[in-house]
């Protein structure tokens, strides 16, 4: 079973960068598929981006594309989420979670696709 630590967060101006890691333990990190979400209060939590266990696919949520990068280092069981461009709208939450079963990366956009989370880390950004 991997454990997941989410950090990274904080609190930015729009327009401004931010890089999200999650460092994982515990379990055979290079064969999990990987994944970012996000819960802004009051809504649901949405996928962000995923990435393969080689990280040669990556996928991305629509409104993400072109500011968000996510990444991943197998030999230091971490994964990392690049945000740049910030808006007031990227506020929330941001949450790591492993696939264990390695599905295809488009297919992993859904919570349930995920068996292990993070505790998360909150990213605020002002206008």
């Amino acid at each position: 079973q991997v454990q997941l630590v989410e950090s990274g967060g904080g609190m930015r101006q729009a327009g401004d960068s931010l890089r999200l890691s999650c460092a994982a333990s515990g379990g055979t990190f290079r064969t999990y598929g990987m994944g970012w979400f996000r819960q802004a209060p009051g809504k649901e939590r949405e996928f962000v981006a995923g990435i393969s266990t080689s990280g040669v696919m990556t996928y991305y949520a629509d409104s993400m594309k072109g500011r968000f990068t996510i990444s991943r280092d197998n030999a230091k069981n971490t994964v990392f989420l690049q945000m740049n461009s910030l808006k007031p709208e990227d506020t929330a939450v941001y949450y790591c979670a492993a696939d264990r079963d390695a599905q295809p990366v488009s297919r992993r956009t859904l919570p349930n696709a995920y068996e292990y989370w993070g505790q998360g880390t909150q990213v605020t950004v002002s206008s």
